[in-house]
C-alpha cells in the first residue's frame, strides 16, 4: 500500500493510547483507517434516498488520531474477496447503526428489533473474519461490537430491557446517554481507554448474549453489568466496546486502535 507522509498537527489531550503506541508528536505516517458504513433511509432537502453513512464524528476521531477515514459501503463482491478492501487499510472500524439480523446468529426477530441490512451484515462478517485473520486492528463500536461477536459464533440479547427492567442505554431516542463502564485491569479495553473505570456515551437496546469463541468480557456497565467491551486477547488488536468513544474527545479509543495501525504498517 502506497502511504503519504503528513505531518500532524493535533495537539488534543486524550486519555488512552499509552502503551499501544506513541500518541505524541512523532505521528508523520499517515495511515488509513476503513470504516464500515451503515445503510440508511435518508432525507435531506428535496431527496428522500436509500445512502451509505457514517456520521462525521467517527471519521472526525480517526482523523484527530492523524489517520485518513476511508468510508466503506457494503459491497457483495468484497464480502467475497475482503482482500480487495483490506490491503488498502491499516485497520478496520465496525460502527454503529440499526440492529444486525437475528437470522445471523441463529435467532427469530424480536419483536422490538428494528429494520436490519442483510447486505452491511454479510459485508461485515465477511471483512471481520479476514481481519482477524490478517491480524489487522480492529475495532467495533456498539453495534459493531455486537457484529464482532456474531462473528466469532456469539449471540445477541435483541432487547436488554426485557432482562434488565429498564430503559437507561437508549432512555431518549436520538441522544446518548452518559453512564459509567468498569474495565478488567490490564486488559485492551481498559490500555485502550486509559482507565479501569471511566464516564462513557451510549445509545443502544440490544447487547452481547453468549460470548463468541476466543473472546473474552473485559467490561461492564455499571451499575446493571451489562458487557460494554470484548476482546480477542490472542490478537494484536481486536476489541469491542459498545459505548461510542468516537462522540468524546477525552475518549482514547480510537486512537488505541491508530496507534496499533501505526506500528503494523508496512508488514503486509
Amino acid at each position: 500500500m502506497r502511504r503519504a507522509r503528513v505531518p500532524c498537527s493535533d495537539g488534543t489531550q486524550r486519555r488512552g493510547g499509552g502503551g499501544l503506541g506513541d500518541a505524541g508528536s512523532h505521528r508523520t505516517v499517515s495511515v488509513a483507517v476503513g470504516i464500515c458504513a451503515a445503510v440508511e433511509q435518508v432525507r435531506w432537502g428535496a431527496w428522500d434516498q436509500t445512502v451509505a453513512m457514517v456520521p462525521r464524528s467517527y471519521a472526525t476521531a480517526v482523523q484527530r488520531a492523524g489517520a485518513l477515514a476511508v468510508v466503506l459501503p457494503p459491497d457483495d463482491d468484497a464480502a467475497e474477496s475482503p482482500d480487495a478492501l483490506l490491503d488498502r487499510i491499516d485497520a478496520l472500524i465496525l460502527a454503529g447503526g440499526a440492529d444486525v439480523d437475528p437470522h445471523s446468529y441463529g435467532a427469530r426477530p424480536h419483536e422490538e428489533t428494528g429494520d436490519t441490512w442483510p447486505e452491511r451484515d454479510r459485508f461485515e462478517l465477511a471483512m471481520t473474519h479476514r481481519a482477524l485473520e490478517r491480524d489487522i486492528p480492529l475495532l467495533g463500536i456498539c453495534r459493531g461490537m455486537q457484529m464482532l461477536n456474531v462473528a466469532c459464533g456469539g449471540t445477541l440479547v435483541q432487547h436488554l430491557p426485557d432482562s434488565l427492567g429498564q430503559s437507561d442505554h437508549r432512555h431518549t431516542p436520538g441522544t446518548f446517554g452518559d453512564h459509567e463502564v468498569s474495565l478488567e485491569p490490564g486488559s485492551l479495553a481498559a490500555q485502550a481507554a486509559g482507565a479501569d473505570r471511566l464516564a462513557v456515551k451510549s445509545h443502544h437496546h440490544q447487547g452481547a448474549g453468549e460470548i463468541g469463541e476466543d473472546l473474552v468480557a473485559t467490561g461492564w456497565a455499571e451499575p446493571d453489568r451489562v458487557v460494554e467491551a470484548i476482546e480477542l486477547v490472542q490478537k494484536r488488536f481486536a476489541l469491542g466496546v459498545l459505548w461510542h468513544p468516537e462522540e468524546d474527545v477525552r475518549d482514547g479509543v480510537v486512537g488505541a486502535l491508530v496507534d496499533a495501525a501505526r506500528q503494523g504498517a508496512g508488514r503486509g
